[in-house]
């Protein structure tokens, strides 16, 4: 007796998950790749890091990764954009929850204060600073990069929630979100390097501080 033939839907099937599966491949393949280069830069150095080693940590050939990034500084703003997006997801849950003006500056502040705490981001964002000071040529397009990221705060979602912030201009956002990034890796760093004399309540203070600012009525 004859086989049965396929169904054709079986074979076309088949054959539209293949792209699907190499698709989520390469994106577990350019996760991986930065999740790796993110302990391999707080643990070494922007400096020190090696490919290999990110590569190696990743399981991931050095082909592969450049595959995905140009070079270290390209990684390294990827892991940058990579933690801003984690973070502003985790808030906009948080802020969803907020109703008053009050309610929202204490639902950034103890956002804030868990960024600052999140030691290994800490150490990355002074290492991609300090490289950039180091750069000069590149500070200038750095700094940009950086703002850039940054100014994605305000955007999307979070006008939902921020009205007051969507009031400014695009200068005006600017500013604010360069000078809330300053003083948020001035209180990591100095938490880290003197924890005696920055209490969990005396940071939290500082940061209501500046979301009071941040998010006028």
């Amino acid at each position: 007796m004859p086989r049965p033939a396929k169904h054709p839907a079986t074979a076309t099937d088949t054959t539209s998950a293949t792209p699907v599966k190499k698709q989520e491949r390469a994106i577990q393949t350019h996760q991986h790749l930065i999740n790796a280069a993110r302990r391999v830069f707080a643990r070494d150095g922007f400096a020190q890091a090696r490919l290999e080693d990110i590569a190696a940590l990743a399981g991931k050939t050095r082909g592969a990764f450049y595959a995905n990034f140009r070079d270290k500084e390209d990684v390294f703003i990827a892991i940058i954009e990579d933690d801003f997006n984690r973070y502003k997801k985790e808030f906009l849950r948080n802020l969803s929850r907020a109703q008053s003006i009050e309610e929202k500056r204490e639902a950034l502040a103890q956002h804030l204060y868990k960024v600052i705490c999140d030691e290994q981001r800490v150490l990355l964002m002074l290492e991609f600073k300090m490289y950039a000071i180091r750069h000069p040529r590149k500070k200038k397009r750095l700094a940009n990069i950086h703002h850039a990221i940054c100014a994605r705060f305000s955007e999307g979602e979070m006008s939902e929630y921020l009205g007051e912030f969507e009031h400014k201009t695009g200068l005006e956002k600017r500013r604010e979100t360069a000078r809330v990034s300053a003083a948020i890796d001035g209180l990591a760093i100095n938490r880290l390097f003197d924890p005696e004399s920055f209490s969990e309540e005396r940071v939290l203070n500082l940061l209501r501080a500046v979301a009071a600012e941040l998010l006028t009525c």
